[in-house]
């Protein structure tokens, strides 16, 4: 992880439990002695987050419904302290694309660097999810929700014209179609050799996890888009969590003529994933 990334260590369970008695019944000692939950359970991650978002963030209120997709939460500050270091300033105005129903990243922009937030969302009972959290904490009362009222479209309609960002974060749809998500949620049901052999691993309804060309047709829009917007954001970004993908999706933002691109590799654990940034500055 990164090295500023404070869930780098072992959790402290019995302080998550403290602040969210909930969590408990999800917690086990493993083979080797230690407090831990099944990664692999939905319901189980969701308990973790909240009990995270309480005891590190002071956040009073935090929740999803049970089909929504929910994200491990180290993972993603990840994503956004290497944003940090790509653009050092100690505030910054930051978009997140399709925030979904559990409006992380804004979240966790918000209480871990104090940066100002914008959130775009095309679902309307996601959006009202995350407008239930925002409701729910005074902290995340700045945050300004904006609903996506064109589903072909990612950037247009959401920026405004006196709009000024320093970073767009998004972590796009990475499937093509529903019969590719089960296709690859099967295969990582088994690995984790869950029972439910059914349920997403992580959760997650079709615009939260599938668009047509999947990942790389969705950045590759991103990227057409943004030259619109060149003048109003500094940098571009997106998670690709396909690094296959990454050879086409540069080529696309390339032919925008931007004045730099980088890929940006990452490490959880096992896990390595990348995002892709762009800037015409």
């Amino acid at each position: 992880m990164h090295p500023k990334n404070p869930f780098s260590k072992a959790y402290d369970f019995d302080l998550l439990m403290r602040h969210s008695p909930e969590l408990r019944k999800f917690v086990f000692v493993n083979e080797y002695g230690n407090q831990t939950i099944t990664f692999g359970d939905q319901l189980a991650v969701r308990a973790l987050n909240t009990a995270l978002l309480k005891a590190h963030y002071g956040l009073d209120y935090w929740d999803i419904p049970e089909q929504n997709l929910c994200p491990p939460i180290p993972g993603r500050l990840d994503y956004l302290l290497h944003v940090a270091d790509l653009i050092p300033k100690s505030t910054l105005r930051l978009l997140d694309i399709g925030t979904g129903a559990n409006l992380i990243y804004p979240i966790l922009a918000n209480c871990h660097f104090h940066w100002q937030c914008a959130a775009s969302e095309v679902d309307l009972d996601a959006l009202k999810n995350a407008q239930e959290i925002i409701d729910g904490n005074s902290v995340l009362a700045n945050i300004d929700l904006r609903q996506q009222r064109f589903k072909n479209s990612i950037l247009e309609h959401i920026i405004k014209p006196e709009d000024e960002f320093d970073v767009v974060v998004c972590n796009p749809p990475f499937f093509k179609n529903r019969t590719d998500a089960e296709k690859q949620n099967l295969r990582k049901v088994r690995n984790l050799q869950l029972e439910d052999m059914e349920r997403l691993n992580f959760g997650g309804l079709a615009n939260e996890l599938w668009y047509k060309g999947g990942e790389e047709a969705f950045v590759k829009k991103m990227a057409e888009e943004s030259v619109q917007f060149k003048d109003q954001v500094h940098w571009f970004t997106s998670l690709v969590s396909q690094k296959e993908n990454l050879k086409n999706i540069k080529r696309a933002i390339n032919k925008t003529l931007p004045t730099d691109v980088q890929v940006i590799a990452m490490e959880q654990g096992n896990k390595k994933s990348r995002f892709v940034a762009w800037t015409f500055r």
